[in-house]
Parts: C-alpha cells; structure tokens; sequence
C-alpha cells in the first residue's frame, strides 16, 4: 500500500520546494507513506474503523453480545504447523505472539467462495459466503472477523451431512469476532463448511466494501462499489478470518445490473442471469476464477460504470480502468510502464507473476495513495492517471514510483506475506525501496538515489529522532493498533534499512538473497529472521545479528568523529533524538554502523563501527568522509574545522551529491538537538551559493525553512530577517535558470528552476512576484499556457499570498470546474496560504462541506501551518469541532490521526504545547495516539531549540544585515 502520507509523498514535496517544506520533515504525516501507501499513511499518511455515521446494525434476535473474548490462539506463525515448537521458536525469536488479539485455533480455513450484491440506493449489500475449513480439533463453534454486518443465517455441514441448520451467533464488539456455535460436534480432522448470509453497509469510509462516487461528463453523480481491505477491514466485506497468516483460496460472485462492470483479484470464469435479491428483477452473476492461497486484506472487487485501455506488451493482459469523467487516455502511462514493470520484476524476482491479468483502477475516493490487491491493484485519481499536459514533472515521477511500489507488492507482500502486522515492514520497506531501485533503471535520468537521501532518509530520521517513535517491527496487539503504523518508519525507515544491507553486502548478492527467500516462502507467511537467513545464505554474512538491532529498537545513533591526529579519528555513538535531551537508560543500544569512509582512494563499505567508542585510520586526515552516498542510517557530528574542510572538499569535486545533501541534513538536524549551534547552519548555507544541483539545493532550501517554521511565533522582525536570508540564498540562482520551460530542460532542471522560483518569490522577490500575478490574471482569464504545470502551486500561492478575496475566490472557482485531479489539488493546497481571518475561516469550513471529499480534506488544513494566524485557526477549529471531527473521521482509520497533527504540530511555545496537553487530557485517544504524541515531541523539539538558539539566530542575523 502506498500511503497517502506515503501518498503525501506530493504533499511532501510540493511542501519541500516551497515555503514549507520544513513541516514535512518536522511532521513525517506529510512525507506518507501509507503502499500501498500505500503513502506517507495523509499523515505520516491516511486510514480510520468504528462506524458512527452507518446506519446501525441491530442484531437478529439469535445474537447475543459476549462480554469475553473467544480463546486465544498463541501461534500465527504457519496455521499448518500449529505447535509447540513452533511457539518456542517464535519466543526464541522474541515474537510475543501471545500478546495478540487472535482468533481460536480450532479451525483452519481453506477456500472461500464469496457472493455479493451492491445495493445503490440503500447504500447496502447482500451476501453468502462458503467458507471451506479443516477441524483441528474437535469443534462446537467456530469464531471468525465481521465488522457493521448484520447476520441472517447461518448453517454447518461436514460432507453431505449437515452439522446444525441452527446456529446461534454471539458478538464480541471489542475483539470485532462473531463466534458460530451448533450443538453437534465436529471431528478432528474432518472438513466442513460454514456457510453465513449477511447483509453488510456500503459504507461512506473508504474501508471495507464501500461506495465511491464521482460526476458523470453531464454533471450527474454516478456511484461505484470498490474495496480496501487493508489492514483490517476484509471483515466489513464478508464474515472472515482476517489475519495475515490465514491465507485461503478465495472465489468471488459478483450481482450487478448488466450494464456495470465487475473487477475482481481473478479473471473471469462464467457470467449468467440471475434474480436480483433486491429487485427481484434480472441481473449478471459474475464468478471470477479461483485465486491463489493469499490473506484476506489482499481480497478486491469492484463494481461500477469503468472505461478501460489494455495492452499485451507483458505474458499476461495489462489493463487501467477509470470512472466516466475521467480520460481513460491518461491511464496510457501507468498502463504501459506497468507491463514493463512486471516483466522488470519477474527477470529480477526470478519468479513469474502468477495471475492471469493485471487490472489497475483508478477510484475516487481513496484513504491511501494506492492498495497492492493481487491482480487488481486499486489507485487514488491522481495517483494512476496522468496528463502530461497539465502535470509537472514530480507528479510524473509520484506516478511512476506509486505505480512501481504496488507492483513490487505482488511478489513482496501478495505472494510472500508478513505473518502479523509487526512485519509490515516487510511489505512496505522493501516496496518502497523496490521502486527507487526500478525508478533508478527505467529513468536513470531522474537520479532517484540522489533524491532518496532528502526524501526516505530524511522522512525516517525525522521520525525516527522522536521519543515517540517506534521499533521497525512493532508489536501489534489489537487491530485498532495496525493503521498507526503505516508511518514513516515501516516504510521509509525500513527501506533504508534495506538500502543499507544492500550497499553492505553489494546489489547482486542482496537480490540473490531476496530471490531465494521468495522462491522458498511462495504461497507462505514469514518473519524478518526469515529474509536476513536468505540473505546470510547468499552472502555467507551473519546478517541477523547484525540486522536484528535497526528493526527491533527505536532510533538511530548520531556518530561524533574526534582528530587525534597521526591520521586517526576517533569514533563515538550515542542515540540521537531530536529534543536533545537523550537520558542515559534511552542510550543502552549500540548499533552495528557501516561506516562507508571516503578518501580519495575510494569508498570503504567494509568498516563496522558497533562498539561505544572506537578508533579508525584514515589514509590522510586532509580529506575524508564517513557515511559515502548516505547510505547509513546515522548522523554524524564533525568538528567546525573539519565541517569547513568538507566545504572546500565540496568545491573540489571530491563529494558526490548525495554526500553534499547529506551532510547538509546532518548539519541542520544536529543544531536543531543541540550539537551544534544554529548560526554555523546558517553560515553553512550561505556558503553554497555556488552549488549547481538540485539535490543539494533542496535540502538547503528545506533546512533554511526549518528554522522559519521553529521561529514562527518570534518576533516579525526576526521572522522578516529569516526570510530575507532565504530570498538572498535562493534568488541569484533563481534569475540565473529562470522561469521558461522548454523541451531541452530535462526531468530534473524542471524541478530545479520551479523550485527556486517557488521559494524565491514566496519569500518576497518583486521581480518574481509581478511575473506571478501577470501568470494568474492570465490564466484566471482562460489562457491556461499562462502558468507552466511546474510551476502553477507556486503562482496560486504567490497570488493567495499577496492577494485578497478576489484571488481566493479565483482559486476556489478553479478547484471547483476544474476536471482534472492534479489541477484541483494543487488550488487546494494553495488556499491556505490566506492569511485574512475571513478567508482562513472559509478554508477550514470545506472540511464540514462536503465540496471536498474525505480523501482530500488534509490538503487545504496544511497550508496554513505556514503562517502564525492559520496554526492557531487550525487548533481552535478542531477543538471547537472535535465532536463533529471524530464522527466525520472514525479514529480507528487514519485520516483523524493526520488532521490531529496538522492542527497541533505547528505550534513553538510551551504554553501552546500545553493546551495541547490539557485538551487531549480527558479523550480517549485510542486509534490516533501515537500520531499525537509525535505531533507534541516535534513541538518540543522546536521549544528546546529556541530556547537553546533563539539569541544565537538573532545575533546571526543581525551580524549578516538581516536585522536591525
């Protein structure tokens, strides 16, 4: 799954090459994730459950509300091999499996055969399903997953004999399982079957089995039926056992009118008339063919009035479907990179993609950025249509890395599936990193390893540098537990992690790793030990021991270098946290470092720092460098002296980009814990005035914001001072490449010269600015080559910023007749830049609206983090609507956790961190407070850095003339 915070990747980086891109790296909610994600989670991505806007489901009378949970199974591991030494070698593993919410073990289901019936006026659906078991042990109940499902029937055969044609069905609201008792046995051994009729909500969530609506091209609104089932919503779909490990065949009937399309994981196998049981009339039953074993989170179907393009370029048919509406044509990109994607993965993978077709589908509302379903991967609007016309060239690239991260999946994650949600990194990480390394072959010329050091490595040391952050595997008790995780750390961190490894044992032997663990757990459910033993097997390594520290422990270690001359540096770790304030019992872990030192003989990925303290040579102490290409995942704190050499080193040639971003980052990261003060950052900065890459000009840009955003409630002399600096760094070089987009420009010089002309003229460039508002009126008046599609975020921003009602007006009118889904969420995202009460006022009143969908309402909120006068709006808008917010947004999904921390992150102050506090301190958090407590550490750090900096900054800024 891409997250929508993994898919606030576009948020994320419209925010970087913009006047706030420092609140992505302070706020890892808009870096993501959530695959597949899923991205970056809106809030560190987006997802939510308990259901308070659905009509309620009364039980039937034979249902009765159980105040225990159903018996504990204790081993997930492999369902076959329910054993005791499989329990042990779980505990030996440190798998609490113990500590989890599980159904019992008395059954194991085999085969499903799933029938539905959308109904699109009652916003329900009717269902059967057949689910085939074998009995492990003697059984009298059998307890499975529902959520918001209304039961009707039930009934029990083993073989021809039918068991109980009466079956008494008991809930237990807590744990989400309806346990199935009859009165005779079944025997140990034996296969049965278990068959419910159900009727469950299309609900309005964008969990489970719900509805998706959009406009027609006549401006009516046309309705489709689509799935997400991730992480744990296959229950609100069909009664279910909705755990990773329970993997099952599965066949799927789908009833519609004949007119609608049906999709599914499979192909189709028949298609006949049947009786509607809504209508009574006639409709097309659909079965799609039987799938492969897989778990129940990966089950899709869709049904709807779909437009669809296809392609035989790949062994199996590849085809993009859309809603009426949208221009089927701008699927032409995915579509065609998806076919050769596919035969990519497979020459990598070894292994061919086992399904007989790809669809992929584009779908109106979509919690996340996009969802792996095997052979039927599902995509938020933008995130899978493309129009190069009207969209830039990061939106280009967001496309392709989405596209590729979900079919990464349907080899890491669809055929080998993690066992519990505390792997799920497994899945993520390795997606994400697996789009990076397809990005870097398909497109070399977009340099994606250069931009992975400001973007993933960043994204998972910010959080990562959080008290409140958590392990790479986290233990996973509850289902209400699973969405928070979809962060910055399962997928960002874990693909550094793997990028790491990769690096270490060399690209060929960590893929060879990866092909045996696949062809020896295909069909299967793993653990990490399981991946690090394929890849010792490869490599001959002991990559367990050495990997098991960065997945099972919080945090990163910040590496301070001392010179002690006769060409030695010494070497010392600590856990680096972002406050500053690391207590002794928080910096027990020593982390096994790959050093990576650079000299100008080359780079050494052979050195392995994992004690406290130790001391290395360098073949001279005149130039070198440790962590080359920031391929580790660790600061590291130089002297001032050596940092200056650095500098020089870096005019020389002698680092490579990612080198010179990296250092950069560290630099930046470390003043704001403390190691360094503010003021060499700033010196820092200035100093790479001649610097030529893109790479490195973002992450200066970003870092220079970073201390705009901590020193937003200063005092507006300081505040001015701040951002003359960045319109005196960005500027020059701004006018140099300029604003005219041609064919010669190259994937990366467009987003270089956008970015500089974003942040230069956001920070108050006249030249710039008047060319923005020419840009507007024009465009505004029907010219629309008026604004280049790189730069049209920062004209509406510049416009909104300098402008009043009538240009927030011609903003909001554009969002609304706008056709095209990138157009729209650029004006949404601009809208908060107002900074008139009236106006922030009418931003934050969409959300209630019901202009702007669910999926979408994070966008016009996080514009006005940028100002003082719009964080204090946001805050006094959620706990004014607080009530309204949790009914709006189930807190057991994701999008509630993503607007939580859009409206608390953005304060500085101790006494706004307490109101903060005092308002959470009688609410259940429950679903959201992990986000929370990230949204309040990261405010922390910002106090603690003033309180350290704040005359160091001033003093900066007046030595240099940007203060009086």
């Amino acid at each position: 799954m891409y997250r929508q915070s993994s898919c606030l990747r576009p948020a994320y980086r419209a925010l970087q090459r913009t006047s706030n891109s420092s609140l992505a790296k302070s706020f890892p909610a808009l870096s993501r994730p959530s695959s597949s994600r899923r991205l970056y989670s809106a809030s560190t991505a987006l997802k939510t459950s308990p259901t308070s806007l659905l009509r309620p489901v009364l039980p039937s009378p034979r249902i009765a509300r159980l105040s225990s949970t159903p018996p504990v199974r204790n081993c997930s591991y492999r369902r076959h091999n329910m054993c005791r030494t499989q329990a042990l070698a779980d505990v030996a593993s440190g798998v609490n499996v113990q500590s989890r919410e599980l159904l019992p073990a008395n059954v194991i289901p085999r085969h499903y055969h799933v029938t539905l019936e959308p109904d699109f006026e009652k916003f329900t659906f009717e269902g059967t399903v057949l689910i085939d078991v074998d009995v492990a042990d003697e059984s009298k109940s059998i307890s499975l997953h529902t959520l918001d499902l209304e039961i009707h029937s039930a009934k029990v055969t083993a073989g021809s004999e039918t068991i109980s044609s009466s079956v008494n069905v008991a809930y237990d609201e807590h744990t989400q399982v309806s346990t199935f008792s009859f009165d005779n046995a079944v025997a140990k051994g034996t296969k049965a079957q278990l068959e419910v009729s159900f009727t469950g909500q299309l609900n309005d969530k964008m969990a489970g089995f719900y509805r998706s609506t959009y406009k027609n091209p006549d401006g009516s609104e046309g309705i489709m039926a689509v799935t997400q089932m991730e992480p744990t919503d296959a229950r609100r779909a069909f009664p279910c056992f909705d755990e990773p490990a329970l993997k099952a065949e599965f066949t799927v009937t789908l009833i519609a009118d004949k007119k609608l399309t049906c999709l599914s994981n499979m192909d189709v196998a028949s298609e006949s008339e049947v009786q509607s049981k809504i209508s009574g009339g006639p409709k097309k039953a659909v079965t799609f063919n039987k799938s492969p074993l897989m778990s129940t989170y990966l089950v899709a179907f869709v049904v709807g009035e779909l437009n669809c393009i296809e392609t035989n370029d790949f062994r199996v048919p590849v085809r993009v479907y859309a809603p009426p509406g949208q221009n089927i044509e701008h699927g032409r990109f995915s579509l065609n990179l998806a076919a050769k994607t596919l035969a990519f993965y497979e020459k990598v993978f070894g292994i061919e993609f086992p399904l007989p077709k790809m669809d992929q589908i584009a779908i109106p509302d979509f919690a996340q950025g996009a969802m792996e379903n095997w052979g039927l991967v599902t995509y938020r609007v933008v995130d899978l249509l493309l129009d190069e016309k009207v969209s830039g060239a990061a939106t280009k690239e967001r496309v392709a890395e989405v596209v590729q991260h979900e079919l990464a999946h349907q080899w890491f994650g669809n055929l080998v599936t993690m066992d519990w949600w505390d792997g799920l990194w497994l899945n993520e990480g390795f997606a994400t990193w697996a789009s990076w390394y397809s990005c870097n072959i398909f497109y070399p010329e977009w340099k994606v390893w250069q931009g992975y050091v400001t973007d993933s490595l960043q994204r998972a040391l910010g959080l990562d540098s959080l008290r409140s952050s958590h392990p790479i595997e986290v233990p996973v008790k509850r289902a209400d537990e699973i969405n928070q995780i979809f962060d910055a750390i399962s997928y960002a961190k874990g693909s550094c992690v793997l990028r790491m490894i990769s690096t270490y044992l060399g690209e060929d032997t960590f893929l060879e790793g990866v092909r045996r663990y696949l062809k020896k757990h295909a069909y299967g459910n793993t653990q990490t030990g399981d991946l690090w033993a394929s890849l010792a097997e490869a490599s001959g390594k002991s990559v367990e021991e050495v990997m098991q520290v960065w997945t099972k422990n919080i945090g990163f270690p910040v590496v301070t270098v001392t010179e002690k001359g006769d060409n030695t540096i010494g070497l010392k770790q600590n856990r680096f946290l972002r406050t500053g304030d690391t207590k002794p019992e928080e910096d027990q872990v020593i982390y096994p470092v790959f050093l990576g030192l650079r000299t100008k003989e080359g780079v050494d990925e052979s050195l392995t720092f994992d004690t406290r303290e130790a001391d290395f040579k360098v073949p001279s102490d005149d130039f070198f460098k440790l962590n080359a290409n920031h391929t580790g995942l660790y600061r590291t704190s130089y002297s001032p002296q050596r940092l200056e050499k650095l500098g020089v080193a870096a005019k020389q040639g002698l680092l490579s980009v990612e080198d010179r971003a990296g250092m950069i980052a560290d630099a930046g990261a470390l003043a704001t814990s403390g190691y360094q003060k503010t003021s060499g950052v700033l010196s820092l900065l200035k100093g790479f005035t001649t610097e030529t890459e893109f790479v490195v000009w973002n992450e200066l840009i970003a870092r220079a914001q970073s201390v705009q955003m901590a020193w937003l409630f200063e005092d507006e002399a300081v505040r001015d001072g701040l951002e003359a600096f960045l319109r005196d760094l960005t500027c020059a070089k701004a006018h140099e490449l300029g604003w005219e987009f041609t064919e010669n420009d190259g994937h990366i010089q467009q987003q270089f010269k956008a970015m500089l002309f974003g942040n230069c003229g956001l920070s108050g460039d006249e030249t710039i600015i008047k060319a923005a508002k020419e840009m507007f009126a024009k465009y505004m008046a029907g010219d629309k080559s008026a604004i280049h599609p790189n730069i049209r975020g920062s004209v509406l921003g510049m416009a909104l910023k300098h402008g009043g009602k009538e240009e927030y007006d011609a903003i909001l009118n554009f969002y609304r007749t706008s056709t095209n889904g990138d157009e729209r969420n650029t004006a949404l995202r601009v809208l908060g830049r107002a900074k008139d009460p009236e106006l922030i006022k009418r931003t934050l009143d969409l959300i209630f609206s019901g202009e702007v969908k669910d999926q979408d309402i994070y966008m016009p909120t996080a514009g006005l983090r940028g100002h003082p006068a719009g964080v204090e709006a946001l805050f006094t808008f959620m706990t004014e609507n607080w009530d309204r917010l949790v009914e709006k947004l189930p807190p057991a999904l994701s999008m509630l956790s993503t607007v939580v921390a859009i409206c608390t992150s953005g304060f500085t102050k101790p006494e706004q961190l307490a109101r903060v506090e005092k308002f959470f301190a009688d609410k259940s958090t429950n679903g959201f407070d992990q986000s929370l407590a990230q949204s309040m550490d990261a405010v922390r750090s910002k106090i603690s850095w003033l309180e350290r900096d704040r005359e160091d900054v001033a003093g900066w800024l007046k030595e240099n003339g940007y203060l009086k």
